[in-house]
């Protein structure tokens, strides 16, 4: 019986074709990216509404519940999860991040404490995620002057703001910022 051998790379090559393709790396941080820039738009403008409206402390729910919807929609549209995190969060049960979230959010302090600009701040990969392979993106929100009416320094902070803060966050830990700190982090998420 006459055998054949074939090289490395032809195995590789037929290996990899009986494989499922998942995406680039490169791509998925397009996708990513897209998807988490869409949100913040949409929250600065509901923002500004709601401000002109009712002032800073009326725009408050815009934050606590208009975003979580406005996330979902991305995701009904999308695919990605999104969600916003911070180091110092409001609200602890939405904002506090996973331990993956939480590097990227050091890494991007050190890197703009080194002197990079945080609105470019990113990052994107896939990890495993309970069992499963997933991308995960993180994009640094930078405090906006129009943040500053409820997540500047506390002496800065209307009365009003400060007791609605208080009313919805007793235990908030999501002020003292400046324009340009960054806040958080806009997180987008997709299983593989």
């Amino acid at each position: 019986m006459k055998t054949r051998s074939i090289s490395a790379a032809a195995a590789l090559a037929c290996a990899c074709l009986a494989l499922p393709a998942i995406a680039d790396d490169a791509s998925m941080m397009t996708e990513a990216r897209s998807a988490a820039s869409s949100l913040p738009p949409k929250l600065v403008a509901a923002l500004n509404e709601e401000i002109a409206r009712s002032g800073p402390e009326g725009a408050i729910p815009v934050c606590r519940d208009l975003a979580p919807k406005m996330a979902k929609d991305v995701a009904a549209s999308t695919g990605w999860q999104l969600k916003r995190v911070s180091l110092k969060p409001r609200n602890a049960q939405r904002a506090t991040p996973d331990t993956w979230e939480r590097a990227a959010l050091e890494d991007f302090d050190r890197r703009a404490a080194a002197g990079e600009s945080p609105a470019t701040l990113e990052k994107g990969e896939i990890v495993e995620q309970d069992g499963k392979r997933v991308y995960h993106y993180a994009k640094a929100l930078p405090t906006q002057t129009l943040c500053l009416n409820c997540h500047g320094p506390q002496e800065t902070l209307s009365p009003e703001v400060k007791a609605r803060i208080g009313e919805h966050y007793p235990d908030d830990r999501a002020t003292g910022y400046r324009e340009g700190q960054i806040r958080g982090a806009i997180i987008a998420t997709k299983a593989l």
